[in-house]
């Protein structure tokens, strides 16, 4: 019989997941992955992990599947907060979400898993793993979204490797939201009409900027607005390029801020700006002189880009077997952010990474954030994106 470890989380899709993979044959521990201590910045009664705790608990004592409590509060702290904290200071904006996946629940917990004796682990996420034969008759893993349109998390799986793939089962991507909630019921388990989890990765929803003031420290700067037909949009010829390197004397100061570090592009709550026709967006933070760029409106062109870059050293493949070499280029769909609908775009190779091309302008590319390409309904890669 082969051995299952589930990453059970308290939520109703891993829950769901547990219980598929007992009624299909295999051997199945639950395991829960203890990863934050700290309740000062999150958001009351919103995921708490002691509450999420319990309920996995009652879950496997439902599905008489044995169950424990794994710590893994120092490496969270040591892979994901602590890179968020340094990706916020560079004036970045990471995704923890897409970093615990790569990082923790299919590094971390997967090693420990196997040392348990594990033949697979598995989890809640809403995607599915096919597996081919290639010509030399090695085994391909494809990464594939989800049946459920409104809850394909793929995005968030993107940085995944065929050996972690290899090792993985995604039990409820091939059901709808409603279908599992149905079957969590049917099964009485504890988790059938839980709320889905939002906010970071473990943590919950949380106070951003509290959260960043534990180490980065508020710093008073100046607001500047830039007109929406400012000349260097002309000057692009409708490229829409990645990163016009604002200077104060472009606009006119408008206000101040406590720090750009806590801020990121598209933003349009908190900078306390008001009296303006539209309301202010964020067009870029420069964390080096400490100064934000606004533009009034949505649709002020520096909201607005077609191209990104991704360096060679953040770029990563689900399959290496389709890897552009330098020269290459190959016409994918991509998204840059969870949820949103994949666009057309172009991919070109370079000795020193890859461009991204949308046929589409994109809405408030952030540096920091992952691009991820499919082929129809395949990830094949993703890369940090970090200029244009």
């Amino acid at each position: 019989m082969k051995r299952v470890i589930v990453g059970l989380s308290g939520g109703v899709d891993s829950s769901v997941a547990a219980y598929l993979l007992k009624e299909q044959g295999y051997e199945v521990i639950g395991l829960f992955m203890k990863n934050w201590h700290d309740d000062s910045v999150t958001i009351s009664d919103e995921c708490p992990w002691l509450d999420d705790s319990n309920d996995a608990l009652l879950v496997a004592e439902k599905l008489g599947i044995p169950f424990q409590t794994v710590d893994l509060s120092e490496e969270y702290k040591e892979r994901i907060v602590d890179y968020m904290f340094a990706e916020y200071k560079k004036g970045r904006t990471p995704n923890p979400d897409v970093l615990c996946n790569r990082e923790i629940k299919f590094d971390v917990f997967l090693k420990i898993a196997l040392d348990l004796g594990a033949d697979y682990v598995a989890t809640g996420h809403y995607c599915r793993k096919q597996t081919t034969i290639d010509e030399s008759g090695n085994e391909v893993y494809h990464l594939l979204a989800g049946v459920d349109p409104n809850k394909d998390q793929s995005y968030f799986l993107c940085q995944l490797s065929q050996e972690q793939l290899a090792k993985t089962l995604f039990p409820v991507g091939e059901l709808l939201k409603p279908k599992v909630r149905e079957i969590a019921a049917a099964q009485d388990l504890i988790t059938a009409d839980k709320k889905d989890s939002q906010g970071l990765c473990f943590i919950g929803k949380v106070r951003l900027p509290d959260f960043l003031q534990q180490q980065l420290k508020p710093k008073n700067g100046a607001i500047i607005e830039i007109a929406a037909d400012h000349e260097k949009y002309a000057r692009d010829n409708g490229e829409r390029i990645f990163n016009y390197a604002y200077d104060v004397s472009d606009g006119k100061k408008v206000g101040e801020h406590i720090g750009a570090h806590f801020f990121t592009k598209g933003q349009r709550k908190g900078l306390g700006v008001g009296g303006t026709p539209l309301p202010l967006f964020i067009l870029e933070t420069d964390v080096a002189t400490n100064t934000i760029y606004t533009g009034q409106g949505k649709q002020h062109p520096g909201l607005w880009r077609k191209n990104l870059f991704v360096a060679i050293n953040e770029l990563h493949w689900v399959r290496p077997d389709l890897a552009l070499k330098e020269g290459e280029s190959l016409d994918v769909l991509a998204r840059i952010r969870y949820r949103q609908e994949l666009e057309k775009a172009t991919l070109y190779m370079d000795k020193i990474g890859l461009k991204v091309a949308f046929e589409n302008a994109q809405f408030a590319i952030q540096e920091g954030q992952f691009v991820a390409w499919y082929q129809n309904d395949e990830l094949i890669g993703s890369g940090v994106i970090n200029g244009g």
